[in-house]
């Protein structure tokens, strides 16, 4: 992650604001905001644009998961087919 440093400003990535620094609502909405446009951007966006939701998806699901690691897991998901 390619992180830049101004003073008194928040955190901001070549992607966004640092997940770190957004509250749990926000992080939500972000994260909401990606899956939704995930398909569209797979099947229509540039490469650049396929890259940098890659790379924003995968800083917003590593800070959910350093936030919720014993997330509540729904057991009718549970298969044993994988």
């Amino acid at each position: 992650m390619n992180a830049r440093h101004d003073e008194g400003a928040p955190v901001v990535f070549d992607t966004g604001i640092d997940p770190a620094g957004l509250a749990d609502d926000d992080l939500f909405r972000e994260l909401a905001s990606l899956y939704r446009t995930r398909l569209n951007t797979l099947r229509h966006g540039p490469d650049a644009a396929l890259e940098n939701h890659f790379k924003r998806t995968a800083e917003l699901e590593t800070e959910y998961m350093a936030r919720y690691p014993g997330r509540e897991v729904d057991p009718d998901r549970l298969t044993r087919d994988f």
